[in-house]
Parts: structure tokens; C-alpha cells; sequence
């Protein structure tokens, strides 16, 4: 049985990946953004995505929008098909392999 991506398992990572998926290909997510959508401090969130970014799953872009910076996010082709991969583990680990081993009598 497949195990679930370590990466992505982590209660945060899992929150950023599932909201980027969300997103078309290609399209960027201002980590202000991220941050509320996940809840997670500046600090939490930043590490996390670096981890992210190091497993090559997340794209960060630093810029500037007139003279404010701005740090913007978007899901890898690679990020896609692991999130992907991840959620297809999760779902064969909660499907019943025999319907007959649930260990439930429908005659009960």
C-alpha cells in the first residue's frame, strides 16, 4: 500500500497544498492571502513553504507592487501530481480492501 507524501502529511503543508490545488495551473497566490487561509503566523508559514519550495511542490516569486514587496505562491506541475499521488493514498487507506472484512453482519 502506498504511504502517504511525509512533505505534504504535516497538518499546515497539507493546508497550503489542498488551497493551492484550488487554483488553476500556473496561477500565483499572495502569501497574505495563504496566510489567512491556513491561519499560520509569517514565521510558520514561511518555513513551510520552504520546505515546499526545497521539495520543488511550491513556486515562490518575490517582487515588488509599487514600492511594497510582495511574495506570491504557486503550485508546481510537480506539487500538483504529488498532492495528487497524496490524496489517492489517503483514499486507498480509507477504502475497505474486502466489504466482506468490515467486520459488520448487514443482518445484525
Amino acid at each position: 500500500m502506498q504511504t502517504p507524501d511525509e512533505i505534504i502529511h504535516q497538518p499546515v503543508r497539507l493546508k497550503v497544498m489542498a488551497a493551492m490545488n484550488t487554483l488553476d495551473a500556473g496561477k500565483w497566490l499572495e502569501f497574505v492571502a495563504l496566510r489567512a487561509i491556513v491561519e499560520a503566523t509569517d514565521g510558520n508559514l514561511g518555513a513551510h513553504l520552504i520546505t515546499l519550495e526545497n521539495a520543488g511542490y511550491v513556486l515562490v516569486k518575490k517582487d515588488f507592487a509599487g514600492r511594497k514587496p510582495r511574495t506570491r505562491v504557486c503550485l508546481s506541475a510537480q506539487g500538483r501530481t504529488a498532492f495528487s499521488r497524496y490524496v489517492m493514498a489517503l483514499q486507498a487507506i480509507l477504502a475497505p480492501l474486502n466489504p466482506d472484512a468490515s467486520g459488520f453482519d448487514d443482518n445484525q
